[in-house]
C-alpha cells in the first residue's frame, strides 16, 4: 500500500529529528514506513524536497495552534501568554516537526545550497519571521496598556521568550505513558517562567506613588 503525503512527513520528521538532516536518507524514511524508497519518490523529487515540506508543515502546526489564541478576551499579556502557552504546547506535542524547523533555521545561516534551494529557504525563514511578528506585536500592545513593565524592549522579550520555549526542543523528550495533561504542565510552568520576568510589577508602582508622600512627612 503506498504511503500517504502525510505518513511520510511524520516519519521523516522522526528520522531528522533523530539522526539530522545530513545523515538521513530516503532508505532511513522508507524503512520507518515500511516500503520501498520509490513510494517516498513519487511524492518528492529529493531528501532536502522532503525536508523543506516537513519544515513547511512544522511552521503550519506552529501558526494552527498560536492564531486562534490571539483572540482571547484580556489584557495585553493575558493574550501575550496564551499565545506562548499555545506555541509551547505545539512545540511540545509535536516537536518532530519543530525540531526541523530548528535544523532549517541553522541550514539557512549556515547549510551549502544551491541557488533554488536557498530561495526555498527563504521563503521558510521568512514564514518564521511572520510568526515571531505576532508576538512582538502582541508584546507591543502589552507595554501599551501597562500589563508589561514599561522598561521591556519588546523584540529582545520576545526573542528570549520564544528561545526559551525552542530550547526545549533539546531537553524534551516525551516519556513512556506522558499525555496531553503532562504536557500541559509542562507548557504552564515553562510560559509562567517566561513572562513573569517580563509582567508589569504592582509593587513597582505602589513605591512610585509612595515615594513624595514620604518625602512631604519628612518636610
Amino acid at each position: 500500500m503506498t504511503p500517504s503525503k502525510q505518513e511520510i512527513l511524520i516519519q521523516a520528521a522522526e528520522c531528522f529529528m533523530e539522526q539530522g538532516f545530513h545523515a538521513t536518507s530516503i532508505d532511513d524514511v522508507a524503512r520507518r514506513l515500511g516500503a520501498t524508497k520509490g513510494r517516498i519518490y513519487h511524492h518528492y523529487a529529493s531528501k532536502i524536497d522532503l525536508f523543506f515540506d516537513v519544515h513547511r508543515e512544522g511552521m503550519q502546526l506552529l501558526f494552527a495552534a498560536v492564531e486562534p489564541a490571539r483572540n482571547i478576551a484580556g489584557d495585553g499579556i493575558t493574550v501575550l501568554t496564551a499565545m506562548l502557552r499555545a506555541h509551547a504546547m505545539a512545540v511540545l506535542e509535536h516537536h518532530t516537526f519543530e525540531s526541523v524547523v530548528a535544523q532549517g533555521v541553522q541550514m539557512h545561516r549556515f547549510g551549502a545550497t544551491t541557488p533554488a534551494q536557498r530561495q526555498v529557504l527563504d521563503d521558510l525563514i521568512a514564514s518564521r519571521d511572520r510568526f515571531e511578528r505576532l508576538f512582538k506585536d502582541q508584546a507591543a500592545v502589552a507595554r501599551q496598556d501597562g500589563s508589561l513593565a514599561a522598561g521591556i524592549d519588546v523584540s529582545i522579550a520576545v526573542k528570549t521568550m520564544l528561545g526559551g520555549i525552542q530550547w526545549s526542543l533539546i531537553w524534551y523528550r516525551p516519556s513512556a505513558g506522558s499525555d496531553e495533561r503532562a504536557r500541559t504542565r509542562l507548557a504552564d510552568e515553562m510560559v509562567r517562567t517566561l513572562v513573569d520576568g517580563a509582567r508589569a510589577r504592582p509593587e513597582e508602582a505602589l513605591k512610585t506613588t509612595a515615594r513624595p508622600r514620604a518625602q512631604k512627612k519628612r518636610a
